[in-house]
């Protein structure tokens, strides 16, 4: 890590996140929270080269990249899961640290994310994340996914449109919103419906966080 990057504030930082009653229901160990400020590290070494975020100050990108990130790991359901346009790794990443029994796939198109994503895991010796350079609709896995997360989709009925085939026979879809409002819920139409939807309190975010869940009947 550069002498610059102010290591030991973010670990106090993250260590004191992980106290409060928001993330109450994460299990987080020393290794674990040593490895989230390490993939914070790498991630703002790569910024300034390839622009991978537009968030360029440490303190805000661990709550903006990794606080954001962990805060859906309680709704994670199955063993493997799928980001989709995961951006630099984005919840990817942090949810693949925390979660080392469930598997992860990170979908982008743009090689520099991917290959950002790669040498990332490589670094942190991330053995279940795969990271893989497609358009979404052009990927057809081996087999459907328990879980089939974005956050880089305009609209839900956009998600659906796209992503149609992705998950398993009893996978879900976990889209990760800011705001909702009814009339994007209200788009969502058969043969898909929305089982829940949660409010995500996330530890120093000033900002709206929802999480949709939604099957294919």
């Amino acid at each position: 890590m550069s002498k610059n990057f102010p290591t030991a504030e973010l670990q106090a930082r993250l260590a004191a996140a992980l106290q409060t009653p928001e993330f109450e229901a994460l299990s987080v160990t020393t290794e674990q929270q040593a490895l989230l400020i390490q993939l914070l590290a790498q991630l703002h070494k790569w910024n300034s080269a390839y622009n991978l975020t537009s968030v360029r100050n440490p303190q805000d990108m661990l709550v903006r990249h990794i606080f954001d990130s962990i805060a859906v790991s309680p709704y994670l359901p199955g063993k493997r899961i799928i980001d989709v346009g995961t951006g630099p790794g984005l919840p990817g990443l942090p949810l693949a640290i925390i979660n080392p029994d469930k598997h992860f796939v990170l979908l982008d198109s743009l090689g520099k994310r991917i290959s950002f994503i790669r040498q990332a895991a490589h670094q942190l010796g991330l053995e279940n994340v795969t990271a893989v350079q497609s358009r979404v609709e052009a990927y057809q896995p081996e087999q459907g996914f328990d879980g089939v997360m974005s956050r880089a989709f305009a609209s839900l009925a956009d998600m659906l449109s796209w992503c149609h085939h992705l998950p398993s026979a009893s996978g879900q879809f976990i889209a990760l919103k800011g705001q909702l409002s009814e009339e994007e819920l209200a788009e969502v139409a058969l043969p898909f419906e929305i089982t829940a939807t949660h409010a995500i309190q996330v530890p120093e975010l000033d900002a709206a966080r929802h999480l949709v869940e939604i099957k294919k009947l």
